[in-house]
């Protein structure tokens, strides 16, 4: 069964990219589709970091990693360089994990 899963799923990951190269150009110049094409990578990049961020299995729980999103926030509100946001988040988790 599993084998079927897994062929049956590659078939349709690749049937969706064969149909979106196929797709002619003038239907990308639309300016409403552009718009909402830009808004697409803000939506999945949010959904993952409440995703991995506030989610343990099934259950919504607030622990380090809440805070560490936090000075991450802070820090990009701070406009500081991207790997600062990183080690800031990292070492509030951290320090958040081992008080607790």
């Amino acid at each position: 069964m599993m084998w079927v899963v897994l062929i049956g799923t590659s078939v349709f990951a690749f049937a969706i990219k064969f149909i979106g190269h196929s797709v002619p150009d003038r239907w990308f110049a639309n300016p409403r589709l552009q718009r909402i094409n830009a808004l697409v990578p803000i939506s999945l990049l949010s959904a993952l970091v409440v995703a991995q961020g506030l989610v343990v299995k099934t259950h919504v729980v607030i622990d380090h990693r809440l805070a560490g999103l936090a000075a991450a926030l802070f820090a990009l509100f701070a406009k500081a360089p991207f790997p600062v946001v990183v080690i800031a988040a990292a070492v509030t988790s951290a320090v958040v994990y081992h008080l607790h």
